[in-house]
């Protein structure tokens, strides 16, 4: 979990004000765009009510963020989670 949130935060964090798609996309097939925000939902889902307040604290900060500097992709898959609908 601390992986997949390290990961998400760098990705929210990047130098450009925008992202472009191929800067998520690092070695491995398992680390796409969405990789680490998948496995954060997930952690979300599973933990006990507590740690997963606490995790949910950090995880909404960095989407806040994402949310700033993405913008809705209106072409993409309405079934995908929110965050794999946003350029």
């Amino acid at each position: 979990m601390s992986v997949a949130l390290s990961v998400w935060s760098a990705r929210v964090h990047g130098t450009e004000r925008r992202w472009k798609r191929w800067e998520a996309e690092f070695t491995c097939s398992c680390c796409g765009a969405g990789w680490a925000r998948d496995k954060l939902q997930e952690a979300l889902n599973l933990l006990p009510p507590r740690a997963a307040a606490e995790l949910r604290m950090q995880v909404e900060r960095l989407d806040e963020v994402f949310l700033g500097r993405t913008h809705h992709e209106p072409m993409a898959d309405p079934a995908l989670a929110w965050w794999h609908r946003r350029c």
